[in-house]
């Protein structure tokens, strides 16, 4: 069995992989100081919990936190007794190597979710991550990352709002009834919501243009859900493309040594 972990800036994620399916999916907070031990523990107690038989032979891993690689390198060679294979490094291959400016170091998450929606949907696409940051990933037709955008996430922007304006709560984004809002909270929520939805159409517009192609855009992460509700925005929702791009990532690798 395969267990891989997508390591963001907020939240880490585990999932165990039978070869056909995800078994479960853990969910933890982030933090660079959480040693190999205190993985374990967390893990093992919740899979225990959920009645789940795992033999893990096999560790695949994506962080944008570098400071947390090393601990969960340990976590694997220690209880699982394998080297894992890390999404950026050079010896882990990818489907389709990145077209990128020289020196430019590409994010991890946004490889895996390329690989993912490659292998989902074809090239020609623009997958959009709603996480700590909203990121535009472009996937060329032949499945290489290409480029992308990179704005403020939408709980980020919300964040800001509220300890730059002493006056201004803080507030869970929603759909709002109404763009017009007559009390503060609806004013915000009006903001942030029909804000993002032209953040996302005017930046894709202007993608598909540069590019000449009709390309399909499709969403990922956890307030995509919300901009689903937003008509003609999103050709698809993929819940668990970063998962399923650390399969194929792995996968690629098994099969090419």
């Amino acid at each position: 069995m395969l267990l891989a972990i997508d390591c963001g800036n907020t939240n880490t994620v585990f999932s165990i992989w039978d070869g056909e399916k995800f078994l479960c999916t853990l969910r933890t907070s982030t933090h660079h100081a959480r040693t190999a031990d205190a993985y374990f523990t967390w893990y093992s107690t919740l899979v225990k919990h959920y009645g789940i038989e795992a033999d893990i032979t096999e560790v695949i891993i994506s962080s944008t936190v570098p400071r947390v690689v090393f601990n969960l390198r340990v976590f694997a060679d220690r209880f699982f007794g394998c080297r894992p294979l890390v999404v950026g490094k050079p010896e882990t291959l990818l489907p389709a190597p990145p077209r990128v400016d020289e020196g430019t170091q590409v994010g991890s998450d946004r490889l895996v979710n390329t690989a993912g929606a490659f292998d989902r949907h074809g090239g020609d696409l623009i997958v959009v991550d709603f996480g700590t940051a909203t990121t535009f990933d472009v996937v060329a037709l032949d499945g290489a990352y290409v480029g992308g955008v990179i704005a403020p996430g939408v709980n980020l922007s919300l964040e800001a709002l509220h300890l730059a304006a002493a006056a201004l709560p803080h507030v869970d984004i929603s759909k709002p009834q109404k763009v017009i809002g007559t009390n503060t909270v609806e004013c915000i929520q009006s903001g942030v919501f029909w804000g993002y939805v032209g953040l996302v159409r005017e930046v894709c517009q202007r993608i598909k243009a540069e590019r000449g192609v009709p390309m399909k855009v499709i969403s990922t992460g956890g307030l995509a859900p919300l901009f689903q509700q937003a008509v003609d925005l999103f050709d698809a929702f993929e819940e668990d493309l970063t998962m399923h791009g650390l399969t194929v990532i792995h996968r690629y690798n098994k099969d090419n040594g």
